[in-house]
């Protein structure tokens, strides 16, 4: 297969990126970081959800659906809980100013939680993983989504994919876990799908109810597999609960009935743990002891395990030694934005 891609330095598809969001309305500062957030993602290996799906939010900006001028507001507070209006603004902006608060009253209280409504995708969610761990706070944050995943026997999308995100801080990075309620992410299986492979796994069901590996026939039907069978059907229910309903927003049911997907609803958790009397050389201790034991196993490949996020590790070194890589019609496309 013709290769379809290229590199490009990781400051020219921020400052692209950045140029075309200020054509937006986007101010300097929020286009400076939403394009950091973006190129971050592609950056660290997860194209589909940075350049990939960069063409896509700018059309939902276009559309009026994401405000660039929206900031979020104050619904409720306390010393470790608040509950915040994402007021339609930029998801990934929202993510990154609620991780933030969820941070902030960590450092203060030990702990600090934010559920968010009214926001819109937060793109990679890995992203707020990240920021958590390298303020040294462990977080769990989630979304719910629009339906897109059958519950389990169902021949009909009724739950989201809700990714969830899980965040150890280390030394120098911390561990990261990001992964949707399917089988596989709905942007991977887009990518798969542009160069013409298969999934490496059973992805979903056809329209008549027919496991496939194909990422069309997915794509069609919308019925990706939930992981785990029934038990990631479950969690993803149960994810949507939490976040809808401490933030008083919409569930995935409610969030289906809209013409676009918006207005979803989040939660952040962050806790610190030099307040909780836990020290962070000794987490370091422990992480690297963890690490140690887990590549020491045997495997059917004979490549070591991989940790969450050492993937992403591995990814960042190389892309900023030998620059991004970029889809050359998707790129070309964001080109033609500013």
């Amino acid at each position: 297969m013709k290769n379809s891609t290229s590199r490009i330095a990781y400051a020219t598809l921020r400052g692209v990126f950045k140029s075309v969001l200020e054509s937006r309305g986007f101010d300097a500062e929020k286009a400076s970081l939403c394009a950091g957030l973006f190129a971050d993602a592609s950056l660290d290996g997860v194209a589909s959800h940075g350049l990939n799906r960069f063409p896509e939010f700018v059309r939902l900006v276009d559309a009026g659906i994401v405000d660039p001028r929206a900031e979020p507001s104050l619904d409720f507070a306390l010393p470790i809980f608040e509950r915040w209006n994402g007021n339609l603004g930029a998801g990934p902006l929202n993510a990154h100013f609620s991780m933030g608060r969820a941070i902030a009253m960590a450092k203060e209280q030990g702990m600090g939680a934010v559920a968010l409504r009214r926001t819109n995708h937060w793109k990679r969610g890995g992203n707020f993983g990240w920021q958590a761990g390298r303020e040294g706070c462990v977080a769990i944050c989630f979304t719910n989504t629009l339906p897109n995943m059958p519950a389990w026997g169902a021949k009909e999308p009724r739950l989201g994919n809700n990714p969830l995100v899980i965040a150890i801080p280390r030394d120098p990075e911390p561990i990261v876990l990001d992964m949707a309620m399917t089988q596989f992410a709905y942007g991977k299986m887009q990518a798969y799908l542009r160069e013409g492979r298969q999934m490496p796994f059973a992805a979903g069901f056809t329209a008549g109810g027919e496991v496939t590996q194909d990422p069309k026939e997915v794509l069609a039907s919308g019925l990706a597999m939930p992981m785990g069978m029934w038990k990631g059907a479950g969690l993803a229910m149960m994810l949507d609960l939490i976040a809808s309903l401490l933030s008083g927003g919409l569930a995935t049911m409610d969030i289906g009935k809209l013409e676009e997907e918006h207005a979803i609803s989040q939660f952040f958790l962050c806790l610190y743990p030099p307040k909780l009397g836990l020290n962070q050389e000794t987490i370091n201790d422990r992480l690297m002891v963890w690490v140690e034991d887990l590549k020491s196993a045997d495997t059917f490949s004979g490549e070591s395990s991989q940790y969450p996020g050492e993937q992403s590790l591995k990814n960042r070194a190389d892309n900023q030694r030998l620059g991004v890589p970029v889809d050359r019609e998707i790129w070309k496309r964001v080109l033609g934005m500013i």
